[in-house]
């Protein structure tokens, strides 16, 4: 493998991407969004859920709806730390999962699609690397900082909710062994099956919107998953979060493994 030409792929990928500001600003506000301002409303805004009477009302209400299982474990708690822990424990686990979705997207279409659109794909063509290698860089440019970003997330989300909470909760409470499953098993498979179906799209459109949009349907079971722990159908547990990423990952290396057979940098400039 020409390691020196897979460098200088992911080097022009990482210039290029940080000269687009269509592609840079979501991935600085949408982590900002996710892992700091919504764990500081939620640690923030639990005794304003309980002094109000119509919120009192919605919690109590939610609670009811969860699973029993979740239920007895939120039962121990306070009527303060109730919202605090069901929200930013629970309920906004799989929201987690939208951000290194949602950036391995942006860049793998940018990476793909984006430089169809952008004409730059020509130059690969007449460049010294292989089709494998031009595709493992392509694909590492746009894993790699998703992951980071992802474990970065989970510290920043973890202390800034701890910290925010703390007047409510009175000791560290995040993270559980749930959120420890997502951060480093879940995290990094969903970003690579992000990645594939966005390789997969980016070989059959010709814009990079076309191939992030097409790509972001993976974000959709995610908030199915929100939707069914607020139903009580759902128990995102330690073996539950197991087992959707074993899942997630081997959906995640088929599409990667055809998406790599498949990849030619002439078939890239010749699709429609």
């Amino acid at each position: 493998m020409n390691g020196r030409a897979v460098r200088a792929v992911i080097r022009k990928d990482l210039k290029m991407l940080r000269r687009s500001k269509p592609v840079l600003l979501p991935l600085i506000l949408v982590p900002l969004m996710f892992y700091v301002l919504i764990p500081l409303a939620v640690g923030l805004g639990g005794p304003a859920l309980i002094q109000g009477g119509s919120a009192v009302t919605g919690v109590t209400d939610l609670l009811a709806q969860v699973s029993p299982a979740l239920r007895a474990e939120l039962s121990a708690l306070t009527p303060a730390q109730q919202p605090v822990v069901l929200l930013g424990l629970y309920l906004l686990a799989p929201i987690y999962l939208i951000v290194p979705i949602m950036v391995s997207s942006v860049i793998g279409a940018d990476s793909f699609a984006g430089e169809k659109e952008r004409r730059t794909f020509e130059a690969l063509a007449y460049s010294p690397i292989t089709d494998r290698e031009l595709f493992l860089a392509k694909v590492a440019v746009a894993w790699v900082p998703a992951v980071l970003i992802a474990l970065l997330g989970f510290v920043v989300y973890g202390v800034t909710l701890n910290a925010a909470a703390w007047p409510i909760m009175g000791q560290v409470f995040f993270p559980n062994a749930t959120w420890v499953v997502l951060a480093l098993w879940v995290a990094p498979g969903v970003a690579a099956l992000a990645l594939g179906a966005t390789v997969l799209v980016s070989a059959r459109v010709q814009t990079f919107q076309e191939a992030f949009q097409l790509g972001g349907v993976v974000v959709l079971p995610l908030i199915l998953l929100v939707v069914g722990q607020v139903a009580g159908v759902v128990y995102l547990g330690v073996t539950l979060a197991a087992v959707l990423g074993l899942v997630v990952w081997l959906l995640a290396l088929a599409l990667l493994w055809f998406g790599a057979r498949s990849f030619q940098r002439t078939g890239m400039l010749a699709s429609p």
